[in-house]
């Protein structure tokens, strides 16, 4: 199976009507859409997405952030899906990411930062489960993903 990673499009970029441009970008580098719906995050679920940051002076604020409206979460799959679309996400504050980037791109603010996606495997797999079941994801490969990955067959 291939590398998957849960990519959120958070309140603002819903609000500012960019799903669609975003999204783009992930398939035009070729990955595939296996999960997607369209959700308004609880403070408990959020609480539960930033566990790991729990305790951190930022912790309440990233928290009530997701959970202030509704947020596309998408299960993309590919390979090296986590490291390419956090390049593609660029960095957390829109000020500081790069030209190109999805923040760099349509981010300027510190405290919105349009976009999530899982930093490693281990994060992907809880992420995804804090979303998803097993059955809401679909498994297909694409008809010209031997030209888009790179394979002989």
């Amino acid at each position: 199976m291939a590398e998957r990673t849960l990519i959120i499009l958070k309140p603002d970029a819903i609000q500012r009507h960019l799903a669609g441009r975003i999204m783009e970008r992930f398939e035009r580098k070729g990955f595939r859409l296996v999960g997607a719906k369209l959700v308004w995050i609880s403070r408990e679920q959020a609480q539960r997405h930033y566990a790991v940051h729990e305790g951190k002076p930022f912790f309440d604020g990233v928290v009530k952030y997701l959970a202030s409206g509704p947020s596309l979460v998408m299960v993309w799959e590919g390979p090296r899906v986590i490291e390419i679309s956090r390049k593609m996400m660029g960095k957390t504050f829109g000020f500081e990411a790069e030209p190109g980037t999805i923040r760099g791109d349509f981010g300027l603010s510190q405290r919105f930062n349009l976009i999530h996606g899982s930093d490693s495997n281990e994060s992907a797999a809880y992420e995804i489960g804090l979303y998803f079941d097993d059955d809401e994801l679909v498994a297909y490969d694409f008809f010209d993903g031997h030209w888009i990955e790179g394979t002989t067959e």
